[in-house]
């Protein structure tokens, strides 16, 4: 198992610094740049590089790295440095794309004033910024980071590190993983090709290793040392993020927004004879439920009516403040222009939907009818966000 570093190391480093046009794709929580064969923003730099020539942009596409889930300031002190070393402070125009936890890194890393890295490069990545835009980003926080706190969360949270820390943990892990392939394979005999099992052991656990350096177990291990991220994006967290955080001028902020219907309670007869989705519904309807919990002292913006018809043509159902993505409400998500409105859940626009080829995996089955056409579209806005906000335009 391999965590790439970003587009931005590749092979070609000097030609990099000297790209005039830099668009750099910041992770959320959770965030990795690359799993084994499974990529954090799965397809999208095909998807968002095509769009972008379209309009005559020629730019790079940096996938950055970012530390799962430690607080937001020392996440965007990594971004800082990632955008630096990958030739930020040479290029004419940057522009950050932030998918969820991602978004709000962006927001501090260009606030004025904001004390994030020592020296003046967090301005001067400022200063040649010419568009922000967010992506299914808690804006106003989500009520789901509240049961990441709770004693269960933590449970969670615990298992992670324990697995990370402890050699016994890891020989358990890399077992399972043997296990899950030859499974996967029987699997395969029975007819049941492309399953999440294929999915776990051909683009996850292949190649796993107990050695105490895996790039796995080091990614689990910095969830174990911080996760000041679950607290700061509370609905109350982020009361105190925006008393601190503002928008800089001369920036075009934008906003991707995603949400899906209310679960439905009753299954098909295919469905209910496969257990996997059966499992992975259970789950995503979890999810929706604690997400819909909204807190009564930290209520989301009410959208203009102008909002609430680009809201309503997009998801084609009434927006309140249980509607969500599954993991972040639709109105926490609100945050400068609205780009565009994507029935999807959190997971579908950075292309973890099932493709047509089997190629991805749909870890959310949230019923929101996400298709290739669709993803392609969501990130054709963008594009035309970052292409009216360069002066190539």
């Amino acid at each position: 198992m391999r965590f790439a570093t970003g587009s931005g190391s590749c092979a070609g480093e000097h030609n990099s610094l000297m790209s005039k046009q830099l668009v750099f794709l910041v992770p959320g929580f959770f965030g990795f740049t690359t799993v084994g064969t499974v990529s954090y923003f799965e397809d999208v730099e095909r998807s968002l590089g095509l769009a972008l020539r379209k309009r005559g942009v020629e730019a790079r596409i940096v996938r950055c790295t970012t530390q799962p889930t430690a607080s937001i300031p020392r996440r965007v002190s990594g971004l800082c440095r990632h955008v630096v070393s990958n030739g930020g402070l040479r290029a004419r125009d940057l522009h950050f794309v932030g998918h969820s936890t991602g978004g709000l890194d962006v927001r501090m890393l260009l606030t004025p004033g904001a004390k994030i890295a020592s020296g003046d490069s967090g301005e001067r990545i400022a200063r040649r910024t010419r568009s922000a835009t967010s992506v299914s980003t808690p804006h106003h926080g989500t009520p789901l980071a509240n049961h990441f706190i709770s004693v269960k969360g933590q449970m969670l949270l615990l298992v992670l590190s324990a697995l990370a820390t402890s050699g016994q943990g890891r020989r358990a892990i890399s077992a399972a993983a043997t296990a899950i392939g030859v499974v996967a394979r029987l699997d395969d005999r029975l007819g049941r090709s492309g399953s999440l099992l294929d999915r776990i052991a051909g683009g996850l656990l292949r190649g796993i290793s107990v050695d105490r350096s895996d790039p796995l177990w080091k990614y689990l291990r910095d969830i174990q040392q911080d996760q000041g991220a679950v607290l700061q994006l509370t609905p109350e967290g982020i009361e105190l993020f925006d008393a601190a955080v503002a928008d800089r001028a001369g920036i075009r902020y934008g906003c991707v927004v995603t949400g899906v219907p209310v679960p439905r309670e009753d299954f098909k007869l295919s469905e209910l004879l496969d257990p996997e989705y059966v499992a992975l519904r259970a789950l995503f309807r979890l999810l929706h439920g604690l997400t819909a919990e909204s807190h009564p002292h930290y209520p989301y913006p009410k959208p203009t009516k102008a909002t609430q018809r680009v809201l309503h043509r997009g998801l084609r159902f009434k927006v309140t403040s249980r509607i969500s993505d599954g993991v972040v409400p639709t109105l926490s998500q609100l945050h400068g222009r609205v780009l565009h409105v994507a029935r999807a859940d959190h997971l579908d626009v950075v292309g973890h939907y099932t493709l047509a080829g089997g190629k991805s995996g749909d870890w959310l089955p949230s019923g929101a009818g996400f298709t290739r056409k669709a993803f392609d579209a969501t990130w054709d806005a963008v594009a035309a966000a970052i292409a009216s906000g360069s002066k190539d335009s």
